[in-house]
């Protein structure tokens, strides 16, 4: 984890989960400058408020901050949600909790080929992987709001996720809607983004 601080806000980075989808650096060049040596996050070059806009819009999660301006800080989203990429992962909001940590954004790998599973890692980049983002809605219902949400990557199968939460496709229409599900993570089943046990067939890994 690097840090750097200016007046107003301290900004996080975890380079483990960062896919480089560069919201940060077309958000705000002055701030965010990749391949600058001796650090590339610049907080002192804008005020508090826009930092924390565009680091909001992080998918992975990757960038956080604390704010010193007396400023509002992350909110939680108040409906998570599972937004599904074209022919990439899955995209999570909301009050998550995973290995007993929260956070409100992750991007969990469908494709099963990352190196750094449960996460995605651009993997399904180079292994040609094709997913729709936009299936068809199943039996649509009313959102239930708020609450936690734990996501739990079962050994050698699917990430299992509890709590109130919607799927839904990149345009934002409903998918589904439920208090537990599976999310296929092999890239085999034939029911994306949900498990139906390609992965045992498969002899999918975690390891």
């Amino acid at each position: 984890m690097s840090r750097a601080k200016s007046d107003e806000i301290t900004i996080q980075f975890d380079g483990s989960t960062c896919i480089h989808a560069r919201r940060c650096v077309l958000g705000l060049p002055a701030v965010f400058k990749p391949g600058t040596p001796g650090g590339w996050l610049f907080p002192e070059n804008a005020r508090a408020a826009e930092i924390a806009r565009v680091i909001d819009a992080c998918p992975s999660g990757a960038l956080s901050y604390t704010r010193h301006d007396g400023g509002m800080g992350e909110q939680v989203p108040p409906v998570n949600t599972v937004r599904l990429w074209e022919n990439g992962p899955n995209e999570l909001r909301g009050d998550l909790w995973i290995d007993e940590a929260p956070t409100t954004r992750m991007l969990l790998c469908r494709c099963g080929q990352s190196k750094n599973k449960p996460f995605c890692d651009n993997s399904h980049v180079s292994a040609g992987f094709t997913a729709t983002s936009e299936p068809e809605t199943q039996d649509a219902q009313e959102t239930e709001i708020g609450g936690d949400l734990t996501v739990t990557p079962l050994p050698n199968g699917p990430v299992k996720i509890e709590g109130h939460v919607e799927v839904i496709a990149a345009s934002g229409r409903q998918v589904a809607v439920g208090e537990k599900m599976f999310l296929c993570r092999c890239g085999q089943s034939a029911n994306k983004p949900f498990c139906d046990g390609s992965h045992t067939r498969a002899g999918f890994t975690t390891e």
